[in-house]
């Protein structure tokens, strides 16, 4: 059982409140690094709440106007956490990890190559490039892939040794537990399971460490077996937004893959990975009705696919940085039924085998699976 499944009420209900509003910082260098740009969510920094870690928005124009307020963090990384002036609640902020201070032969610094995400949970964009980014036209209006390798806090492409080399350093130096290789999408029609495939294949021969592969749907299923062969434990392919007007307007060029090339998809890769081993996000706020997130989610767990709601992230330098994180009453009327789904099909959280599910940083799902 993971210890968000044992959260009290109030733990839970505060999870979802600084997700949703962000936090501010009296101290912006408090605990390990806060991430900017990049793929996936962003702007955001490693809290620790009753005892379990979660990514709380700290960049956004949201968080920025947050009630909620962290003071300045004592020796041990404790923090007080206010609501307006009032003192509500104990926090406290990972420490950056040790293999940040490395570099390869060559002079890449590790950070370069992967990130620590959460506490335990090592992560990388194999392939900052992305043909969906390259256009503004068909680019997703929320992702900022390319910003930080615009800035020089990543490289363009990490290799397979160099993915090896620093996954190896983060087991042993600050215990991470598994793994998540993202990728941009390069213009080919295995649409980057290639690149995942050689990665996972490099890094399982350097440590045991369980991975987790996210990529669009590759145009044929028998990717599938071979980046389970090359040691990927676990799937990630992601839908993001559900209503079709709403995936035309907000991402263009993915919505080229339509919702039922996922589907059929999802079904072949759970015949590979096994139940509750493929999962896909879903961003809260965009625009999808609660029920539309609810109603693909119960399809979703139909099939075996562990259906990941997170709250959307308005990431600054991104057409959508003005666009307003969802309420917390909004994410609870979708969280609070999934769990319920969840609970009722014994797909949980902590039997995922690797990524962002089980991570479960992102979001407050897996508190209220229980």
């Amino acid at each position: 059982m993971n210890a968000s499944e044992t959260l009290s009420a109030e733990s839970r209900q505060l999870m979802t409140e600084l997700q949703s509003a962000g936090l501010r910082l009296v101290s912006p260098d408090a605990g390990a690094a806060s991430r900017r740009g990049g793929a996936g969510p962003s702007d955001h920094k490693a809290v620790t709440v009753d005892g379990v870690t979660i990514m709380v928005p700290v960049h956004t124009s949201t968080a920025w106007h947050s009630p909620f307020v962290a003071q300045t963090p004592d020796a041990s990384g404790s923090s007080a956490l206010l609501r307006g002036t009032i003192p509500i609640a104990n926090i406290s902020f990972p420490k950056a990890p040790r293999f940040y201070g490395m570099q390869t032969l060559d002079g890449v610094p590790y950070s370069k190559i992967a990130a620590l995400h959460s506490a335990d949970v090592l992560a990388t964009t194999v392939l900052q490039t992305c043909i969906r980014y390259e256009s503004r036209r068909k680019s997703c209006k929320f992702c900022a892939i390319g910003q930080s390798l615009a800035a020089g806090r990543t490289i363009a492409r990490k290799t397979p040794e160099q993915l090896a080399e620093v996954a190896r350093a983060a087991v042993l130096l600050d215990g991470v537990k598994h793994m998540v290789l993202t990728t941009g999408t390069p213009p080919t029609p295995d649409r980057g399971a290639q690149i995942l495939c050689e990665s996972a294949f490099a890094i399982k021969a350097a440590v045991d460490l369980p991975i987790q592969a996210q990529c669009e749907p590759p145009d044929d299923d028998s990717w599938f077996a071979r980046m389970k062969a090359s040691g990927i434990d676990t799937l990630g392919m992601h839908l993001e937004v559900v209503t079709p007007a709403l995936r035309e307007r907000i991402m263009p060029g993915k919505a080229s893959v339509p919702m039922s090339r996922y589907m059929e998809a999802f079904k072949a890769a759970v015949a590979v990975f096994g139940r509750g081993q493929v999962s896909t996000y879903l961003l809260a706020g965009l625009g999808d009705s609660a029920e539309a997130i609810l109603t693909i989610s119960r399809e979703l767990i139909e099939l075996g696919v562990y259906p990941f709601v997170v709250p959307f992230v308005p990431i600054s330098g991104t057409p959508l940085e003005d666009h307003p994180a969802p309420t917390p009453e909004f994410m609870k009327s979708v969280l609070q039924p999934l769990g319920g789904m969840l609970n009722a099909a014994a797909m949980r959280s902590s039997d995922i085998k690797a990524g962002c599910g089980k991570c479960g940083a992102c979001s407050s799902l897996s508190s209220y699976e229980a």
